[in-house]
């Protein structure tokens, strides 16, 4: 009787470091690392940079399935505040978004990385 109950002891000892190691792991994967639609971005980046986005959106979050807050076009330019990444696309590619207010029209938005001529601000969002 002894026997069994140290081996019930500790397979639950097991299971509780099983669960221990396990559970940050699984905290960690559910974060979201993407700017929710709606969400703004703190100006962390100092520079400007003359994007060659030829009618791009300016969404309101990192993602092309959040409303378009304005356009930037060629020659436009853009303060960048900082980037983050967005949700994964219908490819499953992962595209980095930069938040940038458009010096001419004074519209603020996030852009992905792939309509800018120099990919996005090298300052990191954060989120």
């Amino acid at each position: 009787m002894k026997a069994e109950i140290s081996k019930y002891r500790a397979l639950a000892a097991a299971f509780t470091l099983a669960a221990a190691v396990i559970t940050p792991v699984v905290t960690a994967s559910g974060a979201q690392a993407y700017a929710y639609c709606g969400r703004t971005a703190p100006d962390r980046d100092g520079g400007s940079w003359r994007a060659t986005a030829i009618g791009a959106h300016m969404r309101s979050g990192s993602s092309t399935g959040c409303s378009s807050n304005g356009l930037a076009y060629s020659g436009d330019a853009l303060d960048y505040h900082c980037y983050t990444w967005g949700a994964p696309d219908s490819q499953g590619t992962t595209w980095a978004w930069t938040y940038a207010r458009n010096t001419r029209t004074g519209v603020q938005g996030w852009l992905r990385s792939d309509v800018l001529s120099d990919e996005r601000s090298s300052v990191y969002c954060g989120f």
